[in-house]
C-alpha cells in the first residue's frame, strides 16, 4: 500500500481547519441568537461526524471488511441529513445570501476535507503496517 503525499495530507489538514474554523468564526460574529448559533454548530459536529462515518463504512465495504446495512445505511442517512438540516436552516435563515453561501460553502469544505482526512490516516496505516510485514518477512 502507497502512503499519501505530504502535501495531500497537508492540504487535507489545512482545508479540514479553514472550513470548520471559518464557519465557526462566522457563527461567533453572527448578529444571531444563541440557539441558532447552537443549532449550525450542533449540524457542523454531525456532519463532521457522519461524513467520517459515511466514509469508514464505504471503505470498509470496499475492502471486504464486514459493515452491517443498517449501519451502512444510517451512515448514508446521517450525511445526507446533516446537509439538508443546514440547507433547510439556511434556507429559513434572516440573513443575506452571501452569509448563506459563505456558511454552505465552508460546510462542505469541511465535510469533504473530513473525509479526506480519515482516508489519509488511514492509508497511512495501511502503508506502515504493509511496509511492517515485508519487514518482518525479510527478517
Amino acid at each position: 500500500m502507497k502512503r499519501p503525499s505530504n502535501a495531500f495530507i497537508a492540504a487535507s489538514w489545512v482545508a479540514l481547519f479553514t472550513g470548520a474554523i471559518a464557519f465557526n468564526v462566522g457563527l461567533w460574529n453572527a448578529d444571531m441568537e444563541l440557539n441558532e448559533k447552537g443549532y449550525y454548530f450542533t449540524v457542523l459536529m454531525f456532519g463532521l461526524f457522519s461524513a467520517v462515518s459515511l466514509q469508514k463504512a464505504v471503505r470498509d465495504q470496499m475492502e471486504g471488511i464486514p459493515v452491517t446495512g443498517l449501519y451502512y445505511g444510517i451512515s448514508w442517512f446521517a450525511t445526507i441529513l446533516s446537509i439538508l438540516l443546514l440547507v433547510i436552516g439556511l434556507w429559513n435563515a434572516d440573513l443575506m445570501r452571501s452569509e448563506k453561501g459563505f456558511y454552505g460553502m465552508s460546510f462542505i469544505l469541511a465535510l469533504f476535507s473530513a473525509v479526506a482526512v480519515q482516508k489519509n490516516i488511514r492509508d497511512c496505516m495501511a502503508a506502515e503496517n504493509s511496509s511492517l510485514k515485508s519487514t518482518d518477512n525479510q527478517a
